[in-house]
């Protein structure tokens, strides 16, 4: 009873303070029935004076800070989910800055000591104070010895202690909200909330786990070993844990201070192109990318070298739906509505029973309006953005390694656009996507499926023997069934016994209990 009162007793408390802090008040009433706008209603008599003078991003960013770590995480996340909050909510919470207070040196050395089993003295040649604080972790500069003795510049990013067990408490707090909203608004089912915190608790569980964000760090290198202008820092694996995460110290300026990178003579335009050109190689040719790619999280070196750190978000995309992503580009780009509609088809992401050419209406109403316009005025991530919005109207399941990757998108082109305002995304992305296609759904790519497929075919002729071995002995010990009936061994006999008389108990008492309900019913009718 006290582990469904708690969850409750911090979500009434979470409410009151969005409460205070005049979240409520950024809900359009209007659209919502009458219940909904009532409990609103009533939620924002509790309002603080002048909050209304905020803008929507501080009321939320105010409210989210006071409510701790677990509420930011949820902020970030739902940022990601437009089609859960929708487009303006999305928008805000995208802007909601994970700054919070630092905790103490002394916890992180702590923390440090217990996780690698030795004091930090003997771990770095130096161990700084906090440079940077977030809801997860905080970072410190330190420095390690190289081999010939000279001092290595490093970063160390800890867990921030007792993070875990809130969110284990905070995680309790969403699933009831989500199991509230399924229940009174059969409506929001479609957007399943229950599955959405699901994700949530899949994301953050990785996320506090350092060792996971190290192997993303290590498996970027290696796609992007050869990639000219790009790397991100390397690990150092014997000072790593679940809880500590030891890495190359990054020397260079962030992306988000455009006048100090103007300063240092770098070419802001080609500085541009290069985010776009290094997040598509990540999505479409390795299937694996950085899925919080902002300004804070991008560096550029002096050489120009771009630099990109915390790894914690990543996101996937299967060959299948890398294909997609090329072919309703590449549809937009030819204006081959008719192609672009039956990609979505072949996917699966819309339902065989929505009509293809009504479909292609739709897409067309998209690509049409980008014809006939300088390219520096067309924005890839609005398409992709509207897109996806129209997919709604035609029952698409909501795809959630395509909203991510939708998301970053709008990121990544917000930042090269900062660094350029007059960028070309289609030219910039031209060399990427029309190459990826040109392997892979060209010639050569047809090739390469064919032989995939010759591997399937062969690995299935080679378990032939085995699966014949398999059926035969099925096929001997339903005979033997057919023959002599179904037999049980003594213990099975034994079993299923003490389950029937144990079955048979309970329901005597079921029974009972019933019998006692109706007539305290009876009693009380009769009284």
């Amino acid at each position: 009873m006290i582990s469904s009162i708690l969850p409750l007793l911090r979500l009434v408390r979470a409410g009151m303070v969005m409460a205070r802090e005049g979240v409520f008040g950024l809900v359009v009433l209007p659209e919502l029935p009458a219940g909904p706008r009532f409990v609103i209603g009533l939620a924002r008599l509790l309002e603080r004076r002048g909050v209304e003078k905020r803008a929507a991003a501080a009321r939320l960013t105010i409210a989210l800070n006071r409510l701790g770590p677990s509420y930011i995480k949820l902020g970030q996340f739902l940022a990601t989910r437009p089609d859960v909050v929708g487009k303006e909510a999305a928008k805000e919470l995208s802007e909601l800055q994970d700054n919070v207070p630092a905790f103490g040196q002394e916890i992180a050395i702590k923390t440090i000591e217990e996780q690698l089993g030795q004091p930090v003295g003997e771990l770095f040649a130096s161990f700084g104070e906090p440079i940077a604080a977030a809801s997860i972790a905080q970072v410190h500069k330190a420095a390690v010895l190289s081999k010939d003795g000279e001092e290595k510049p490093v970063a160390v990013k800890v867990l921030r202690p007792g993070v875990a067990r809130r969110f284990e408490k905070d995680l309790q707090s969403f699933y009831l909200a989500a199991r509230l909203v399924e229940a009174v608004d059969p409506a929001a089912r479609r957007l399943r909330p229950v599955a959405v915190v699901d994700t949530l608790a899949a994301s953050v569980k990785l996320e506090m786990d350092f060792r996971m964000e190290a192997a993303a760090l290590s498996e970027m290198a290696e796609n992007t070993k050869d990639d000219e202008g790009f790397e991100v820092p390397a690990v150092d694996w014997p000072r790593t844990a679940k809880a500590v995460l030891t890495m190359d110290w990054v020397e260079g300026v962030k992306l988000s201070d455009v006048a100090a990178i103007e300063a240092a003579g770098h070419d802001l335009p080609e500085l541009g192109d290069r985010v776009i050109q290094s997040f598509l190689r990540h999505a479409v040719r390795d299937g694996f990318f950085h899925a919080d790619m902002h300004q804070g999280n991008l560096f550029v070196k002096d050489d120009g070298t771009l630099v990109a750190v915390d790894f914690g978000i990543t996101g996937r995309l299967s060959l299948a739906e890398r294909r997609f992503l090329a072919e309703i580009l590449y549809g937009f780009i030819t204006r081959n509505y008719r192609r672009v509609a039956e990609v979505h088809f072949e996917a699966g992401y819309v339902p065989s029973h929505q009509d293809t050419d009504i479909f292609a209406q739709a897409i067309r109403a998209i690509g049409e309006p980008i014809h006939g316009h300088d390219a520096s005025e067309i924005s890839m991530a609005r398409l992709l953005t509207q897109l996806f919005e129209v997919t709604e109207l035609f029952d698409m399941h909501t795809q959630t390694q395509l909203i991510m990757l939708q998301k970053n998108m709008v990121v990544v082109e917000g930042v090269a656009r900062s660094l350029n305002p007059h960028l070309d995304m289609w030219k910039t992305a031209d060399p990427v996507v029309r190459g990826w296609i040109e392997r892979n759904l060209g010639p050569l790519g047809r090739l390469q499926d064919l032989g995939q497929a010759a591997g399937v075919l062969g690995k299935m002729a080679t378990s032939l023997p085995i699966l014949a071995e398999r059926a035969g002995r099925l096929s001997e010990e339903m005979e033997s069934m057919v023959q002599n009936g179904l037999r049980f061994d003594q213990s099975t006999a034994e079993a299923i016994g003490k389950a029937e008389a144990q079955h048979t108990r309970s329901g005597r008492v079921a029974l009972w209990v019933a019998a006692a309900a109706l007539v305290a019913i009876a009693a009380r009718m009769y009284i």
